[in-house]
């Protein structure tokens, strides 16, 4: 009998090198400075390289497909399991307390961007198969370790892959939590633009308002310039709003500008309570002043529809399905200047029984403005399940209870990962029951010690799905 555990634990020092190898490579996406060689950026193909890289010097035969997805192969047989890892990550942000990219152990915590979402998870799974591969044991399927370099916005890569390359017969991704993630909410943005038509004129003007990285996280900081006169107690008015509600406030005085920012708590946005908007916090303290007629229906919007629900009710767009739970909606983009008006970027997880068409047309339902709009705006991802008595389902779930001790039953979650892309794919692992969800927040870690539980459970679920 093989114990995995005791497997993983005698190369621990290996994995946590060859992880903190990938960790250092800053891998957001980043199609500004794309070339013909690295269409998403440099960063994200030097960690599928180093990944690839890792596997080759310990035998395993890659594939690199146009620097924007890659696998590993092991194993043959008639069937391929596929498991699906992605090498970007979403932008570091402010808030660190320590370098996000130089990987630190503190307290049994890895502290790095990536270390939960998704190569602390991606090199437990790597290492997994490779105590497979340094046993020797039987297998009677193919492996193809796949890895994208964008899941966190287009899902170029992964989508170039199944272009050019054969769909694996089943499979999972590393990219979410246990015991399993058989079901995933649609997930769609809408853009709602605002016409640069009513006056800018007013005893103060919003001249800008700009707030969010990517529209998967919830904003952490806000910016807003505005300009006038008499704003000599704006300051302690802004600094006492807030402290009431938790945030960290910034005022700059330049000439008759000033600038107001804002600073809350990032979070992923399949969870927005899980944050602080600062938009929208920002937003619903500039709708109290005297603004230009543009300006105040920009923050007003924001302020009557998107703060503080999380789940789309002054939106109009309100929904629960009994399998897939609650509708959520993060406003996540927030663009707006003087000259050309604005816009903001909702991101939507909605259940199946409803569409993004229906959602949008809800949107601008409600939101009755003439000069305000909603489009869906994007890609469009449907909800996705595979049903509880799936023998891909039930090996996972099986495995997992062995090895914990704990009740292993099926989640839907709002989140996406790559096990939706295939007709018999789910997620699995690696944030254990208990622990906090601090993917796409500032200082995110995972601990050793669940890497290393994940890597044993992961070995173990390889083989029964391959032997």
């Amino acid at each position: 009998m093989i114990d995995w555990q005791a497997e993983v634990e005698k190369r621990q020092d290996a994995l946590l090198d060859d992880l903190g190898s990938i960790l250092r490579i800053h891998s957001e996406r980043d199609v500004e400075h794309a070339t013909k060689e690295y269409p998403l950026g440099a960063g994200p193909a030097e960690a599928l390289k180093q990944m690839l890289a890792i596997a080759e010097r310990d035998g395993f035969t890659t594939k690199n497909v146009e620097n924007v997805a890659g696998r590993i192969e092991f194993g043959e047989g008639d069937e391929t399991l596929g498991i699906l890892s992605h090498m970007d990550v979403v932008p570091a942000g402010d808030g660190w307390e320590t370098d996000p990219f130089e990987p630190t152990i503190k307290d049994g915590n890895l502290i790095a961007r990536g270390s939960a979402d998704d190569k602390g998870p991606a090199m437990a799974a790597y290492y997994a198969l490779k105590i497979i591969k340094d046993l020797d044991l039987p297998v009677s399927k193919k492996v193809h370790y796949i890895f994208g370099t964008d899941e966190e916005s287009e899902w170029v890569g992964i989508e170039r892959y199944l272009e050019v390359e054969p769909a694996p017969d089943f499979g999972f991704s590393p990219d979410a939590e246990f015991p399993i993630i058989n079901g995933e909410k649609g997930i769609t943005d809408f853009k709602i633009s605002f016409k640069p038509e009513l006056s800018t004129v007013g005893e103060i003007r919003l001249m800008s308002l700009h707030s969010g990285l990517r529209d998967n996280m919830v904003p952490q900081t806000a910016t807003a310039t505005i300009e006038g006169h008499q704003l000599e107690q704006l300051s302690d008015q802004f600094v006492a709003f807030a402290a009431e509600n938790g945030l960290v406030a910034d005022v700059e005085v330049k000439d008759h500008q000033t600038i107001l920012t804002l600073t809350g708590k990032g979070a992923h946005a399949l969870e927005p309570r899980a944050g602080l908007n600062a938009a929208t916090y920002l937003a619903t303290f500039l709708s109290d002043l005297s603004l230009d007629p543009a300006g105040h229906e920009y923050v007003s919007v924001i302020k009557d529809y998107f703060h503080l629900d999380s789940r789309g009710d002054h939106a109009g767009i309100k929904y629960t399905d009994k399998l897939m739970g609650e509708l959520t909606a993060s406003p996540d983009i927030f663009r707006y200047d003087v000259e050309n008006g604005g816009h903001i970027v909702l991101n939507v997880r909605f259940p199946q029984g409803i569409t993004a068409e229906e959602i949008n047309a809800n949107i601008n339902k409600t939101i009755d403005h003439a000069n305000v709009n909603s489009e869906v705006y994007g890609r469009v991802e449907t909800p996705h399940y595979v049903p509880a008595d799936d023998p891909l389902v039930k090996t996972l779930l099986s495995v997992y209870e062995k090895q914990t001790g704990e009740k292993g039953e099926e989640q839907i979650i709002g989140g996406g990962t790559y096990g939706r892309i295939l007709d018999r794919g789910v997620a699995f692992g690696a944030q254990f029951p208990g622990q906090p969800n601090v993917m796409h927040q500032a200082n995110e870690y995972m601990p050793v010690a669940d890497i290393l539980r994940a890597a044993a459970i992961y070995a173990e679920a390889i083989y029964e799905l391959i032997k």
